[in-house]
């Protein structure tokens, strides 16, 4: 492969649990004699996947923002730029979205920023379908759909827990639902790596098709405006002011717009950064710059705490809906602030009073994702009582299973000198010891994703398994 060939990329997409970890595995551990770089979306407060995934030669790097849309793909720009910099040649890249992914905003990617469709090509979507239960979401769940849709090569996984009578159903079905693919049924993700790696499938007209949004990019942010602001102190207040209504109240206007939000009600996202002149080509690099910043690590300010403008995320910690920050302009000039999603309106007051924004518009997401699905994440060091663990997760799957769509985590067990890795989906559970602890702390990592998660009562229960 020459300089200045692009780079194939695929797509490793299927709901919770489908055994996209199990493929990546097997693909990481054959002998193609390829270099690869593996990119993984986490959706968990806490990161279980690079844990799974076997030690290899290949680079592998973690995007854990917990957006599960649009933000992804500020992460990716990001990884992909380093990628760039690399003085050898890759053979290829593997993104393995998480579970609840829509694959549209990681595939949009490649064809909606100049320097990555140079650089990279979008070799396929590769979507893993568990065979025993698709069913319980396939109606329910529009990421489901989308991952079968988009898909150019269609695994129907774990066969050998359903009969033939069910999985040719199965097959019909996913066949009518995408008759473009490539279809094929494994057990444990064990397929011929030629059906998977440079297939050459991804066909962007069917993608438009599926979707004519597709080329329409999507952004972290709902909102963006432009303020003409002197040097001096300043004031950003959230929520309605006693002023009146003449800053920005966007918010409530927004009829038939799908609401997302992507943390806590009493949280807003927000950056700041200055900008040149309102001439579209200088808004559109501050766009793509504040995909960058939005899917970096952010500063909690907390109300009366300041903030400034540069690339940096502020992550405003509201109190109840309001929250008064003193900003400081050293340069005067116009200021773009991007708003992520939030229901109370933004105001920059000068002088006490409000500014208008000279510019300002408004920005939709067109993918969408369940937001009932939620997750636990538990971190804790010590070691736990085999038999009690054992008891614990037995009776959380009993009366728990159809609300748990996917468990997994590596836990450390009094007496064994090995991990102990467990993946489950629903009713479903699988643990085996796997490789030393060695030098590294005995850590239990575990994370839970599914609908109405009792926090505590995990928590606690997993405490009680404690040695």
């Amino acid at each position: 492969m020459s300089n200045d060939t692009p780079i194939p990329v695929t797509v490793l997409t299927g709901f919770l649990g489908a055994g996209k970890t199990t493929l990546l595995n097997r693909i990481l551990s054959e002998q193609h004699g390829k270099k690869l770089a593996v990119i993984e979306n986490e959706f968990g407060e806490v990161g279980v996947d690079n844990q799974l995934v076997i030690q290899s030669d290949e680079e592998i790097f973690e995007m854990n923002n917990g957006c599960i849309c649009c933000s992804v793909r500020g992460d990716l720009i990001r990884i992909l730029g380093r990628l760039m910099k690399r003085k050898d040649k890759l053979d290829g890249i593997l993104i393995e979205t998480t579970g609840l992914a829509d694959p549209g905003p990681v595939a949009q990617t490649f064809f909606t920023d100049d320097e990555m469709r140079t650089r990279f090509r979008l070799d396929s979507i590769v979507t893993l379908v568990d065979a025993k239960h698709v069913v319980q979401h396939i109606d329910s769940s529009p990421e489901v759909k989308k991952q079968i849709g988009f898909a150019d090569v269609i695994i129907l996984n774990k066969t050998d827990l359903v009969t033939p009578a069910e999985l040719s159903a199965l097959e019909s079905r996913v066949h009518k639902m995408n008759g473009a693919a490539k279809l094929h049924r494994t057990q444990n993700a064990a397929i011929d790596l030629q059906h998977v790696l440079n297939v050459g499938g991804f066909n962007l007209s069917r993608a438009t098709e599926l979707d004519p949004e597709f080329l329409a990019p999507d952004y972290p942010f709902e909102w963006a405006g432009a303020y003409l602001l002197p040097a001096g102190a300043h004031d950003l207040v959230i929520g309605h002011c006693d002023h009146g209504h003449e800053g920005h109240d966007h918010a409530h206007d927004h009829e038939g717009h799908t609401h997302h939000h992507h943390g806590n009600e009493n949280e807003l996202d927000i950056v700041i950064m200055p900008v040149k002149s309102l001439d579209e080509k200088d808004l559109a690099a501050a766009r793509e710059a504040a995909v960058l910043v939005f899917a970096d690590w952010e500063n909690r300010v907390k109300p009366g705490e300041s903030v400034t403008p540069g690339g940096t995320l502020h992550r405003l910690l509201l109190d109840h809906g309001h929250g008064h920050y003193p900003l400081t302009i050293a340069q005067p000039g116009h200021y773009l602030v991007f708003e992520g999603c939030g229901e109370e309106p933004l105001h920059i007051q000068v002088a006490g009073e409000n500014v208008r924004p000279s510019w300002q518009e408004d920005y939709e997401h067109h993918h969408s994702h369940d937001d009932e699905v939620s997750s636990v994440g538990i971190s804790t060091p010590g070691d736990l009582d085999g038999k009690r663990l054992n008891d614990w997760i037995g009776n959380l799957l009993k009366t728990k299973g159809g609300d748990i769509y996917r468990m997994k985590g590596v836990l450390a067990v009094k007496g064994s000198p090995n991990r102990l890795v467990f993946q489950g989906v629903h009713m479903l559970f699988d643990a085996k010891f796997d490789k030393p602890w060695g030098a590294s702390p005995r850590t239990n990592t575990l994370v839970f994703i599914g609908k109405n998660l009792d926090r505590t009562a995990l928590n606690e229960g997993f405490k009680a398994c404690l040695a």
